[in-house]
């Protein structure tokens, strides 16, 4: 899936981004340790993004500011550990529902 960047915005001051990173911290409290049971799918299903989404937006935006970084570096510094170990202890299979209403929800927004 393709993740589209948001509009420019003019530059911000230091609270404002203090802000806007301690809400993102938040988020990524929540759906890792207070949610772990919410499953990607849902989310993809309901929201159109997920915590693998986020990993994604997270490396953009160090490539945007001249920082390489992996998809499996983004993946770990979004859910605190390695995607294969938080996998295993809290991703199940998909069912054959989840799958049929994530690819209605595709053909919505696609």
């Amino acid at each position: 899936m393709s993740h589209t960047p948001p509009p420019d915005h003019p530059p911000q001051d230091h609270e404002t981004l203090a802000i806007e990173a301690a809400a993102f911290r938040r988020l990524i409290a929540h759906l890792m340790h207070e949610r772990s049971d919410v499953q990607n799918i849902d989310l993809m299903i309901l929201a159109g993004f997920c915590r693998n989404c986020l990993a994604d937006w997270y490396r953009e935006a160090a490539d945007a500011r001249g920082i390489a970084m992996s998809k499996d570096e983004a993946r770990e510094a979004v859910y605190g550990m390695p995607f294969a170990q938080w996998k295993a202890q809290h991703q199940k299979d998909a069912t054959p529902e989840q799958l049929a209403a994530f690819e209605a929800a595709q053909k919505q927004h696609g």
